[in-house]
């Protein structure tokens, strides 16, 4: 832990912070989060922390038959995998192989809000019934029945991406962000509001964005339903990704270096970083709600990627109870999205990106350079004691939304 931030005349419960660089921005964020009446025992920053709607990104807290939507986020279930190969990079005919590799899933995987033109089935077993599941709002049903089917198995925009990495070894590595496409954020944008209202009826004095629903209440566990769903439909989406970008590197592996490419897909790790869970802490049983941050159990193996461009990493959980057993999931945003634009250069860009080769569906993804995110070895340091590396992987090939 960094720095802890309690002031007992001004905050309800304390702030555990393992973020250096914490801006002023997310620091009031938290301040505010510590004093809403459902949080218990601490609100925990993790390393990558900055300022998001209502709850901030990289806060993890506990709360007793309370849900916060907006401390899940509006991805539901976004979250990464990644798959290491059998195969070495130097057997491939570089660069010419990474170059087609790009293009291939390029094309065979919708990008931004492009979806297929018919639906994908769910493959593995639904968590919440799949496609047949039934949402208590007729909205979001309607929604999972005629449009999620299409959107199963697409990358997104914003900083979702497919990267091919090496790693110490020289294996190539396969790695994913993604997660639960409109559908997760109809329902992350439906449940805000109805949060908004409940708190509205019960008369408390609680900032919009940070308004909840009771757990046992018929929205609570309405949510708390549509939030299980998301996260199956999450995992169901990268993990459709991943069969993909391996059927497409094996294919151009074989036409090009005539390898071989070998990979068990029983082996990808996946981990969400925008969920709530009940877990038991400091003596209770509680609901933890991490939005940008992942579980970070003792012996868990988990994943928090750099920027694009930068390194990413491979780790094993230390199972810290300050931090609720969490960690980063990222490198965290030191500028926002039109400040990035605004000073970031396409030269600068590229320069960062060094020898990473880039495809990317919109024209400017200057918002996603390197510059506009904290280095991942300043937040690696700053979580020492929450998560071991396992293994470093080096970016070789990006493909953005």
């Amino acid at each position: 832990m960094i720095e802890e931030i309690y002031n007992p005349e001004e905050q309800r419960t304390p702030i555990k912070s393992w973020a250096s660089d914490l801006d002023d921005g997310a620091r009031h964020q938290l301040v505010t989060l510590s004093n809403m009446p459902y949080v218990f025992h601490h609100v925990a920053a993790m390393a990558d922390a900055h300022v998001g709607v209502g709850a901030t990104i990289g806060s993890v807290f506990a709360t007793e038959n309370a849900i916060v939507p907006s401390a899940v986020g509006v991805d539901i279930g976004c979250g990464m995998c990644a798959l290491s190969t059998d195969v070495y990079v130097e057997e491939l005919k570089r660069p010419k192989f990474f170059d087609a590799a790009l293009e291939a899933i390029f094309a065979a995987i919708p990008t931004g809000f492009n979806g297929y033109n018919r639906d994908q089935p769910w493959k593995r077993a639904g968590g919440s019934g799949g496609f047949n599941y039934e949402s208590i709002v007729p909205q979001l049903t309607k929604e999972i029945h005629d449009n999620a089917p299409k959107k199963l198995g697409t990358l997104g925009g914003g900083n979702h991406f497919i990267e091919l990495q090496r790693d110490a070894q020289g294996k190539l590595w396969i790695m994913i962000h993604s997660g639960s496409r409109n559908i997760g954020k109809m329902m992350a944008d439906h449940w805000m509001k109805a949060a908004k209202r409940a708190t509205g009826r019960r008369g408390e004095a609680i900032p919009g964005d940070l308004s909840y629903l009771e757990t046992d209440s018929d929205d609570g566990r309405g949510y708390l339903s549509d939030m299980q769903w998301a996260l199956a439909y999450a995992f169901e989406n990268r993990m459709q990704m991943m069969e993909k970008v391996v059927e497409i590197l094996a294919d151009v592996a074989a036409r090009q270096s005539g390898v071989r490419f070998q990979a068990d897909l029983s082996q990808v790790i996946n981990i969400h970083h925008n969920y709530a869970a009940p877990e038991e802490h400091f003596g209770r049983r509680v609901w933890v709600h991490r939005k940008g941050a992942t579980l970070a159990e003792r012996e868990t193996i988990g994943i928090i990627p750099g920027s694009m461009g930068a390194h990413s990493y491979i780790v094993r959980g230390k199972g810290a109870e300050d931090s609720f057993r969490s960690c980063s999931h990222g490198a965290g945003r030191r500028m926002s999205r039109g400040e990035a634009r605004k000073s970031i250069s396409f030269d600068d860009m590229n320069r960062a990106l060094g020898a990473t080769r880039l495809r990317a569906g919109s024209k400017d993804v200057r918002d996603e350079a390197p510059q506009a995110y904290k280095p991942i070895e300043q937040v690696l340091r700053d979580q020492q004691d929450l998560v071991e590396v396992m293994v470093d992987l080096a970016p070789l090939a990006t493909v953005k939304g």
